[in-house]
């Protein structure tokens, strides 16, 4: 069987560094590129360990078309597993702006790019269950058929750029497919994020901010889980399982409420001074997501692997024993970041 060469959009960022690192672990995989511009959640250290010829890191952007084009070519890419993306809520709440030239226009470059090498290339476009709105507590989980109904400018900006995926396919007949998963944690995740922030401010014996009352649940997944799902995803286009247009979803099968979450945290830490502190909810705040699988686990004989109690506990020591890359994080624009953001709660 032909050897693969990929290249990984967002690289460096939280889902994509355990992407790059899971791809070069498989066989299959002749060549790795992690391109990534190298924004805020983009961190270098995420990856700085990886020594393994066939990986390569380019420092560059989605939206520089030229230079996509020409790397694609050079490097004689296969895949395109397309992860580059803004994607904190809060932060498209306070400015759009980066959201769309990044995950629509960067997706717009990325598909125009593909169509005109005039070659196969496929693309693994990674979205999220954002993207169908909110259900309420009693609510069927989310399948593929469920409608597409975006609540806050983040998600409205990836229901965009998978509408323009699936147009590419259906009127130039690109080779692409779309997976949506549910909320990720574990090693390596921005500290913006409900469970990393909750994680540090515990071990630090900071208070611990939870928007409004809560009780908003969230379907929880491990980030290997879910990369093992991507890969999955796309051996399934390659074997005729899945086809072009086709969209999968990943879920946990972990639905909790953020003080659950973050309860559990609290006990896992063990000596930590915290309190929680209810903040002013987040604008337009989604009471619920939760994923329905079962095409995943049919299809691509995918579930996920790791349950809540375990993957909790580990994520939470790797925090604890990384301090370099904590000190590497909460510095410059993160704290001004998080000044920002908590600067009437506390």
């Amino acid at each position: 069987m032909k050897k693969i060469r990929a290249l990984v959009t967002g690289g460096c960022g939280f889902i994509g560094s355990h992407l790059v690192r899971q791809l070069l672990i498989s066989n299959n995989f002749e060549f790795v590129l992690n391109l990534d511009l190298l924004t805020y959640s983009g961190h270098p250290e995420n990856c700085a360990d990886i020594s393994d010829s066939r990986y390569c890191f380019k420092h560059a952007s989605i939206n520089d078309k030229q230079n996509l084009l020409e790397l694609i070519k050079k490097e004689k890419v296969d895949v395109i597993f397309h992860l580059a993306a803004e994607s904190h809520v809060d932060r498209s709440i306070n400015s759009i702006e980066p959201f769309v030239r990044t995950n629509i226009g960067g997706t717009q470059t990325i598909l125009e790019v593909i169509k005109e090498t005039g070659c196969r290339i496929d693309l693994v476009h990674i979205s999220t269950d954002e993207v169908y709105g909110s259900l309420g507590k009693n609510d069927a989980p989310f399948t593929e058929k469920s409608p597409i109904s975006p609540r806050n400018p983040y998600a409205a900006t990836k229901a965009a750029s998978d509408h323009l995926v699936q147009s590419f396919v259906n009127t130039y007949g690109i080779s692409a497919i779309i997976t949506r998963c549910s909320n990720n944690y574990g090693p390596r995740q921005f500290p913006e994020k409900l469970i990393p922030l909750m994680i540090l401010n515990g071990i630090k014996g900071d208070p611990l901010p939870i928007y409004g009352d809560g009780l908003q649940i969230r379907d929880w997944i491990h980030v290997e889980d879910h990369v093992n799902g991507i890969i999955a995803a796309y051996d399934g286009l390659r074997n005729g399982n899945l086809s072009p247009g086709d969209v999968i979803n990943f879920g946990g099968e972990n639905e909790k409420t953020n003080l659950e979450i973050v309860n559990e945290i609290i006990k896992q830490i063990g000596n930590s001074t915290s309190e929680i502190k209810h903040i002013k909810d987040r604008l337009g705040h989604d009471r619920r997501y939760a994923i329905n699988n079962k095409k995943a686990k049919d299809v691509l004989n995918w579930s996920p692997k790791i349950i809540w109690v375990n993957g909790i506990e580990e994520t939470i020591n790797w925090y604890k024993n990384n301090e370099k890359w904590i000190n590497s994080i909460i510095s410059g624009e993160y704290r001004n970041w998080i000044s920002k953001q908590y600067k009437d709660d506390f």
